[in-house]
């Protein structure tokens, strides 16, 4: 991530905006340096998964009334809920790279922190080893 986007203000936006940017809304270019941190920043990964499990756990919620066993709870809502988040883990970073390029930002600022920590745990091991 550049360093000028973490350092200055960016504007956020209000509660409505947020939660249809939250579930596909392109935002207008004004919070374009916002979207950026949100899906390229540390967390952002963990943020999408949060995104994608509510939803499945407001529309399984209501399963639960049922008057049964905490077992057959269980067998109503785990096997949708658990491949639910598996998927939201897997796709997290195409689904960051999609919103990215949504919004008319570099794609491959997705994977910017990786890429940086990777250049770092490269340069210590050609200190300590050489290079290669």
């Amino acid at each position: 991530m550049s360093e000028s986007v973490n350092t200055q203000k960016v504007e956020r936006p209000g509660p409505w905006n947020y939660f249809l940017y939250c579930y596909g809304k392109v935002l207008p270019a004004k919070y374009h340096p916002w979207v950026e941190r949100d899906l390229a920043s540390k967390g952002a990964p963990m943020r999408i998964v949060v995104r994608f499990t509510i939803p499945a756990i407001i529309i399984l919620s209501p399963l639960l009334l049922f008057p049964t066993t905490p077992l057959v709870h269980a067998s109503m809502t785990l096997p949708i809920l658990i491949p639910f988040i598996y998927f939201a883990f897997a796709l997290n970073k195409v689904y960051r790279r999609h919103r990215l390029s949504q919004h008319g930002l570099d794609p491959e600022k997705a994977e910017e922190l990786r890429l940086h920590k990777e250049r770092h745990d490269r340069a210590a091991y050609e200190r300590r080893y050489g290079p290669r």
